[in-house]
């Protein structure tokens, strides 16, 4: 049994807030990667409840919504905690929009990927300097990308990080009763379909009986809606 598979078996069934004060006793340096959407913001708050807390961070790609950024002066106040922002290189934006376009992301898939890449990738490289492990809000119940998520994972994509999912079996609804019995900051959007929220050109509403991430980049084929920060392997990169 690895060590990632030992923290897996001694954590499973734990309640989050175990998990990522366990996670910060194994991995220190771990840094939060908070979306602003009701999966994060709940994992703020119980960073806020620790006696140290991770360090935070939001990745602003310039084309959130607005109420994103509601979100995020109302968690600082809320909780109390610093909370950094790193943005894409804007010579890579205007290279990238004056090539392709302001909404080249629809005309294929690689241009989404590229557009993904400059705006989110580049960013979480930097945002991660310094960290043993990341904390994500990811969850089993959100679409076949994230079924087979574990509690402790190792990061392809980082070489020696250690990706951590404290609620992985949380459903929705799990993390909205977290964010209501608290009364934290909550983006309206999540009342009005959106489940999952990103880029505002890149999300859209829900309908019943949709899985939560299929309003992320919806013209695309299930597997592919990803954005590279969580990769899963490719089944091919045409639409």
């Amino acid at each position: 049994m690895t060590d990632l598979e030992a923290l897996c078996a001694q954590y499973e069934g734990a309640p989050p807030g175990e998990v990522l004060a366990g996670a910060l006793e194994h991995y220190p340096s771990a840094a939060l990667a908070c979306s602003l959407g009701l999966e994060d913001v709940a994992l703020v708050h119980m960073a806020s409840l620790l006696p140290m807390a991770p360090r935070i961070f939001v990745l602003d790609t310039g084309r959130l919504p607005p109420q994103t950024y509601d979100v995020l002066e109302a968690l600082r106040l809320r909780c109390g905690l610093p909370i950094e922002v790193y943005f894409p290189d804007h010579q890579a934006v205007e290279a990238y929009v004056n090539s392709h376009g302001i909404n080249a992301f629809r005309e294929s898939l690689a241009l989404r990927h590229a557009c993904c890449r400059m705006r989110k990738v580049e960013p979480l490289a930097r945002a991660l300097r310094g960290a043993d492990a990341w904390i994500t809000g990811r969850r089993r119940a959100e679409g076949p990308t994230r079924a087979d998520l574990s509690l402790f994972e190792a990061d392809p994509d980082h070489p020696g990080l250690v990706k951590i999912n404290p609620l992985l079996a949380w459903s929705l609804e799990d993390a909205r009763a977290y964010v209501r019995a608290w009364n934290l900051p909550c983006n309206p959007l999540h009342d009005q379909g959106y489940p999952s929220i990103g880029c505002a050109p890149c999300t859209r509403a829900v309908a019943d009986g949709e899985d939560e991430r299929a309003g992320r980049w919806w013209w695309e084929r299930p597997e592919h809606r990803e954005c590279g920060l969580h990769r899963q392997p490719a089944t091919g990169e045409n639409r």
